[in-house]
């Protein structure tokens, strides 16, 4: 659909002429236009809205539209530039708090200005940054909105740094109490969230049994401790700058012992880092339910849709051995992952991102169906993936994001086991942003490597040496070649061994 087209015949409606379209949503057969205008309107413009959207839909589904006022608060405009800039240009703003961003309403929109450190200011692209701001809030909220950037000089510091503690700790939903406090610190202490819940920037507090901490030094000689913590639905690792008071205490601490972490979840260069101001003593109840509820396979495709495959030369390649039965009855979805570097744990602090999904579906022994996606990527890509894989950012750009992509995989791989050449390094991926989103990988699942070392005796097992020893050729480091590939080597591995090998640890 042409939003820009769409959105320009909607606006010739009186009480809709500044709207913005938030979202389109599929229920079935009909298409869901949701609009929001700052001015009153009338039901009029509601069924002239509605006219307008059936000409956008395709034929045999039916249109309608849900029409919403609301006038843009200078305290959401904030955020939204704020969020927006964090996302999108990370390096810029780096150091940008709210305080720098200020925003006016006016009748038909409005005006804002974002204030950078010098140093800052000097690498940004001034006029994009303006101009993908500008069109941004033009999405996002009604009217027109114009902008300016100021330059202001700040003291240099250090990046790693112990963060204020804002006055009040913002909660998510899924939070518990905590037992057997005990202050070291001093935090209030009355309520933790659970760590699988910290997502996007707040300040929180978590709790639960230190795995592992080591004390550590920052460049300007400061002393900070690195702490790995677990509760029941996840892993997280933080920083924390002691104060004099509490540094020999931090350090008697012992590995199995239950504490509280109070601090800030912030964006840095990408991802998510986790500063404690506070650590104190105290438990999760001992009968508290950690687990998580998660989502249903969706109903349909939004971004991705899967299409016809198939392999002319594959069948009967080695000697015509028949496939066993019992792989014929089963279906399996072989996929492969491109990201943007090798860290693949949470665990560590840093996770990498997927930029590319490939994969294809094996049904009564062929393939059959294969899907494959670019996933948008905040982060510009470093050059050594760029040559790696052949990705670079304006490939990305338009690309649906993970959670839609994962979405759709989600979906794909219902009924079906898993494939994956180094499994335990795809999975991770597929684990970690898929429960981000509430979808649960939990399917049984292969590692052609550990399966080829079963069948074949070779000097390694890497996929290309594969590749060589079926004949198969391929466009290595791309998603959905590797995977094509992988498929065929494990019909072939399959096919030597007379059947599946012993399944990979599960998720």
């Amino acid at each position: 659909m042409k939003s820009e087209a769409y959105l320009n015949e909607i606006r010739t409606s009186n009480g809709l002429r500044r709207a913005v379209l938030k979202k389109l949503v599929v229920e079935g057969s009909r298409v869901v236009f949701y609009l929001v205008t700052d001015l009153t309107y009338r039901q009029q413009d509601v069924d002239f809205a509605r006219d307008v959207s059936k000409k956008y839909v395709p034929e045999g589904y039916e249109a309608d539209v849900d029409v919403m006022k609301s006038v843009p608060s200078a305290e959401g405009v904030s955020a939204k530039i704020t969020g927006f800039l964090k996302e999108k240009f990370p390096a810029a703003a780096a150091f940008l708090s709210p305080a720098d961003v200020e925003v006016s309403i006016g009748e038909a929109g409005g005006a804002f200005a974002v204030t950078f450190g010098d140093e800052e200011y000097a690498r940004i692209p001034a006029d994009e940054l303006l101009n993908a701001l500008a069109a941004e809030l033009s999405r996002s909220f009604c009217g027109s909105w114009t902008g300016r950037l100021v330059k202001a000089r700040r003291e240099a510091h250090e990046i790693e740094h112990e963060a204020p503690l804002p006055a009040e700790v913002i909660l998510a939903p899924r939070v518990f109490p905590v037992e057997e406090f005990c202050a070291i610190d001093g935090a209030e202490g009355k309520t933790a969230l659970c760590i699988a819940d910290l997502k996007g920037e707040m300040a929180v507090t978590v709790c639960g049994e230190l795995v592992h901490f080591e004390e550590r030094a920052a460049k300007n000689g400061k002393i900070y401790f690195r702490f790995t913590v677990r509760d029941g639905s996840g892993v997280l690792t933080a920083s924390y700058f002691p104060k004099k008071a509490t540094a020999e205490k931090v350090r008697a601490l012992q590995a199995g012992t239950s504490v509280c972490l109070t601090g800030v979840n912030e964006l840095f260069n990408g991802s998510f880092r986790f500063t404690a101001s506070k650590i104190d003593l105290g438990r999760p109840p001992k009968d508290y339910e950690f687990r998580k509820t998660y989502r249903p396979v969706p109903a349909a495709y939004v971004a991705v849709r899967p299409e016809p495959t198939g392999d002319l030369v594959q069948a009967d390649l080695f000697g015509g051995t028949e496939l066993p039965e019992s792989f014929r009855a089963g279906s399996y979805v072989v996929f492969d992952l491109e990201t943007t570097g090798l860290s693949h744990t949470p665990v560590g602090g840093v996770m990498d991102r997927i930029i590319e999904i490939g994969a294809v579906k094996i049904v009564n022994g062929s393939i059959s169906e294969k899907f494959s996606s670019f996933v948008a990527c905040p982060v510009r890509l470093t050059d050594e993936i760029k040559q790696l894989t052949g990705i670079d950012d304006a490939m990305l750009e338009g690309a649906p994001a993970v959670k839609d992509v994962l979405a759709d995989f989600y979906k794909f791989c219902e009924g079906c086991d898993l494939v994956a050449h180094n499994m335990a390094f795809d999975s991770s991926f597929i684990r970690f942003y898929g429960e981000e989103e509430g979808y649960l990988f939990n399917h049984r699942q292969y590692d052609t490597v550990e399966f080829a070392r079963e069948v074949l005796v070779l000097g390694n097992y890497k996929l290309n040496t594969l590749a060589d020893y079926f004949h198969f050729e391929f466009r290595h480091h791309r998603a959905f070649d590797d995977a094509f590939v992988t498929a065929k080597i494990f019909i072939e591995l399959v096919r030597k061994r007379g059947g599946l090998p012993k399944p990979f640890a599960s998720f």
